[in-house]
């Protein structure tokens, strides 16, 4: 088990980092049998900073892994990464990928029923947080007038 409490799991003899991501390969296996994406690779690896030497000291590469690499029936393509949360090392790595790199990084979230844009779902959450927000402070200021 991962510290985000991911549980692995085995597919088609393919060990996956979390049940989410093993569930978006059979979505995307599913997919391109439908005919709707070319094709897709699994674990394409990119690096966001190259190895070099300082003062005589050799620094490794910097990697960004992604979950997949999916062609697209247009001939373009689009790296997927599979999200639960976005951690700090994630949100830098994906800032240095884009810096790096033209093919579009998307986050993909499960949401009950349907994969979503990660981003968009974290736009829905602060709104909602904005909205209960401003419901308890005008709660508070309707129980002042009260008094």
């Amino acid at each position: 088990m991962s510290k985000y409490n991911a549980k692995k799991k085995m597919v088609d003899w393919i060990k996956f980092d979390s049940e989410i991501e093993a569930k978006y390969y059979l979505y995307l296996k599913e997919i391109r049998h439908k005919g709707l994406i070319l094709n897709y690779e699994m674990q394409p690896q990119y690096i966001i900073q190259p190895k070099f030497n300082r003062n005589g000291v050799n620094y490794q590469a910097i990697t960004y892994k992604a979950d997949f690499l999916v062609y697209l029936l247009d001939g373009t393509t689009e790296v997927i990464d599979i999200k639960g949360m976005a951690t700090p090392e994630a949100k830098m790595k994906r800032k240095m990928y884009i810096c790096n790199y033209e093919v579009p990084l998307k986050w993909i979230v499960w949401n009950k029923k349907e994969w979503r844009d990660y981003f968009e779902i974290e736009k829905e959450r602060n709104l909602r947080k904005r909205k209960a927000k401003a419901m308890q402070e005008f709660d508070k200021e309707c129980e002042n007038l009260d008094k």
